[in-house]
């Protein structure tokens, strides 16, 4: 079982820098952003871009894994995200993970500056998108050409140091399944529970089932992680979502207090059994 904290990027790029050297003292396993760029328009936060912090990091680290929980690949160029990925990955010595989703709430994140809020549309930039990255990845000559997205025939160096590309873990949001249909398609899952202005992590019953879908959808779970949330860290609930089949435990502070809280917790040793 991995540890990981998710942090709101809501804060100056050096505060989110001490959260992450914490962790890596601390011993987790993994530090992650959140990546939006509008939260309250009346009282707007500083907010910081995730993988030029993260990019930041990675010279600051050398241990623990770095990523987003998530990237709204549908408001970012592909070809552009691509490169940004890979440079953290290089510079992190590879231990970059790409956390991508579709970004939420479409009226802050799109709407504000007069993209479509659509949530089908953008399911459809995200697939797209990400077909985009993994063959820029490649290293080797690739076009696109789908409905919304497209390239000429383009050779992206370097690749990532991660073979056969970065992971990537896909946001899921239940009880609806396309999410996790979509993440059996790539290298892991990070899901909630979203439902009548409730949020929440998973039970380890709900873990059970996602991970038996997407088992009969690959036809194995080699190489797959399930990042699960959990405000509980206890030893008994952190083992029964590792027996229900999660990989990563993943953590975060109280959004009141989060970088005091978030230092707090990076300093702590996560609740290993």
């Amino acid at each position: 079982m991995h540890y990981g904290l998710s942090i709101p990027n809501f804060a100056e790029p050096g505060r989110l820098l001490e959260v992450a050297e914490a962790a890596e003292t601390g011993g987790w396993d993994g530090f992650f952003l959140w990546d939006h760029i509008v939260v309250d328009r009346r009282q707007p936060p500083p907010i910081s871009e995730p993988w030029t912090v993260l990019a930041a990091a990675a010279v600051r680290t050398s241990r623990i894994r770095l990523g987003t929980m998530v990237t709204p690949v549908p408001r970012r160029r592909p070809w552009v995200l691509a490169r940004q990925v890979v440079t953290v990955d290089h510079l992190s010595g590879g231990r970059a993970i790409l956390g991508a989703g579709l970004g939420v709430p479409p009226a802050a994140e799109y709407a504000t500056f007069g993209e479509r809020a659509d949530p089908n549309h953008h399911a459809e930039l995200l697939d797209e998108g990400l077909a985009v990255i993994d063959g820029l990845w490649s290293g080797s000559p690739a076009t696109f050409d789908g409905a919304h997205l497209g390239h000429e025939e383009v050779r992206f160096l370097p690749p990532p140091v991660q073979r056969p590309r970065v992971p990537v873990w896909v946001a899921a949001s239940l009880p609806a399944r396309a999410g996790v249909r979509r993440g059996a398609r790539w290298d892991g899952i990070a899901p909630i529970f979203q439902q009548g202005g409730v949020t929440r992590g998973l039970t380890p019953e709900e873990v059970a089932g996602v991970v038996a879908e997407i088992d009969t959808l690959r036809g194995d779970l080699d190489g797959f992680d399930v990042a699960v949330l959990s405000i509980d860290l206890s030893p008994v609930v952190c083992a029964a979502l590792g027996e229900a089949g999660a990989t990563w435990i993943i953590a975060g502070p109280d959004p009141a207090r989060f970088l005091d809280d978030a230092l707090e917790m990076a300093a702590a040793d996560p609740p290993r059994p």
